[in-house]
């Protein structure tokens, strides 16, 4: 299934997204969270693609073309954290906005990311975080403390 869905997804995924702010790459084993984001960005402006784990988010990161990904940390097949390291290793991937969404604390999260965003979360606090990155307002790197390139919730 994975495969056929990735071949029919590469001719509708242009390089730029016109009249939007940008495409985000919504990593999420939780079909319910997934949605919950999709649409508070498709609102705001963003066309989103969605992934349920990491490893079809690193089948679908080319053919998409992200200009932002967000990953949930703990996920079947390949989690957040093993997911952003891939993504950053890849020359092609590097460098794109990593966020992570997730219920886990900062202190659990890897550095590496751009952002973290705790689970639950505001959808103010989600859009603002995503249009940060998008537009590269936010080129400090999270490296694991609250506040730190964070867009973070005060909820646990």
């Amino acid at each position: 299934m994975g495969k056929t869905r990735t071949q029919l997804l590469r001719s509708t995924y242009p390089r730029r997204v016109s009249g939007a702010y940008g495409r985000v790459l919504v990593v999420d084993d939780n079909k319910v969270i997934r949605q919950l984001i999709r649409v508070n960005l498709e609102l705001e402006g963003f066309e989103v693609v969605t992934a349920a784990d990491g490893v079809e988010c690193l089948d679908l990161v080319h053919e998409v073309c992200p200009d932002v990904i967000t990953l949930d940390v703990v996920m079947p097949r390949l989690d957040g954290i093993e997911t952003a390291a891939r993504l950053r290793a890849d020359p092609r991937t590097g460098h794109l906005p990593v966020a992570v969404i997730s219920a886990c604390t900062p202190h659990e999260v890897a550095a590496g990311v751009d952002a973290f965003l705790a689970k639950p979360f505001e959808p103010s606090e989600l859009v603002r975080m995503v249009r940060r990155l998008a537009h590269r307002e936010d080129s400090a790197p999270f490296h694991g403390r609250r506040g730190a390139g964070t867009a973070g919730s005060t909820a646990g």
